[in-house]
């Protein structure tokens, strides 16, 4: 069995790499569906573009599902606060994310334009408003939390809604937007033809642009005018038990200048901003597949440099800095991380061999003129 600390921090490890890989695979997802009104002008355009992702998105929503599983299992005072203090914005989430697949399913029910046209917006709304709320949540991580634990460690949330709507909180949340409709006209590049491949190029520039200037501004602004928390490390006691109130809790410099990790999130950063710019020329060249990857590259980039930035603090308090959660006394006991740890390790793997097989089976563009000529497709 691994020590107690590995388990820890290979389980930080994993919980990125689930929240990676569903900014990756459900990004371009939310991408394509925030990009319906705007890359496809007609009925026929429209139901092309919604077949790019029609055979994936279910797929690719079991990254949500699993992390947010691992999450509940691995990390539960983790669980317990965010999914509480955030109630509001998850439920709005959650409920955009279900208007998808109603979406997807009612719209094409009536010719009525109208009533298609209904489902269209629900439809961009669904690809916009998660992006927004999932770059809030992570803005805010940055901004601390009103958490608080007395010495019974109950937790209590000390704000309300829009108390999170810090405008901080609100440029992270345009990041995400900004990133995640990149991605979307990236697999659009990669799978769609015609017309509507020619447009995803051209709007290409303007969202990587859009992308790397926000995404500068949201650093310049955190390396000027948010300070970070800095962490002495926690005692046997809290190691042991997992007690966040046993640890000592300072103002830090900044949290792209003191943290642990902070010049890999340099680094990150870095990768995340290259790539992003290295997009569009790519896509210009008809070099669609080394396109998308760069994409996923930008948004592998984006998400871990947030996550290097933070370590080792998961859900940091700006109440009560002593009641944020770290690496070290969130998670649940040494066995159940093992016995997690031996569950992901099968289960993972089948996760990727899927999706790699059903990108493998689905490869190929979506012709716009079939799709034109069909009554059977979304």
């Amino acid at each position: 069995m691994f020590d107690y600390e590995l388990l820890r921090i290979a389980w930080w490890v994993l919980l990125g790499v689930l929240l990676a890989g569903f900014a990756v695979t459900d990004g371009y997802d939310l991408g394509v569906a925030g990009l319906l009104r705007v890359l496809a002008r007609d009925d026929g355009e429209r139901r092309a573009l919604l077949e790019t992702i029609e055979p994936v998105w279910e797929g690719n929503q079991v990254w949500l599902i699993v992390g947010a599983g691992s999450i509940f299992a691995a990390w539960p005072l983790l669980y317990a606060a965010a999914f509480s203090g955030f109630y509001f914005a998850m439920l709005a989430a959650l409920l955009a994310l279900i208007v998808r697949p109603l979406g997807f399913n009612f719209r094409n029910k009536f010719t009525d334009r109208r009533w298609r046209e209904v489902w269209d917006w629900a439809l961009v709304a669904s690809g916009v408003l998660p992006s927004l709320i999932f770059g809030v949540a992570f803005g805010n991580l940055f901004l601390g939390v009103p958490l608080r634990f007395d010495a019974t460690m109950r937790s209590s949330w000390e704000g309300g809604f829009f108390e999170l709507l810090h405008p901080f909180a609100l440029l992270s949340g345009l990041v995400c937007v900004a990133l995640f409709l990149m991605h979307g006209a990236a697999w659009t590049v990669l799978k769609a033809d015609d017309v509507l491949l020619e447009r995803a190029r051209r709007l290409l520039w303007v969202l990587a642009l859009a992308f790397v200037a926000l995404y500068v501004l949201a650093g310049l602004w955190l390396w000027f005018g948010i300070p970070s928390l800095a962490m002495e490390h926690p005692g046997a006691l809290a190691i042991a038990h997992s007690n966040p109130m046993l640890k000592t809790v300072a103002t830090g410099e900044g949290w792209l200048r003191s943290g642990p990790l902070a010049t890999w999130a340099w680094v990150a950063a870095a990768l995340a901003i290259v790539s992003a710019l290295a997009l569009p020329p790519l896509a210009r060249l008809e070099r669609s597949m080394p396109a998308f990857l760069a994409s996923s590259i930008a948004v592998l980039g984006t998400v871990a440099s947030a996550g290097l930035a933070l370590f080792p603090f998961l859900l940091p308090s700006s109440v009560d800095p002593v009641s944020s959660l770290t690496v070290w006394d969130a998670s649940s006991s040494q066995g159940t991380l093992w016995l997690m740890l031996l569950s992901l390790v099968v289960f993972l793997p089948i996760i990727l061999g899927y999706t790699a097989w059903v990108l493998r089976v689905l490869r190929g563009r979506v012709n716009l003129e079939e799709v034109r000529r069909s009554h059977s497709v979304y």
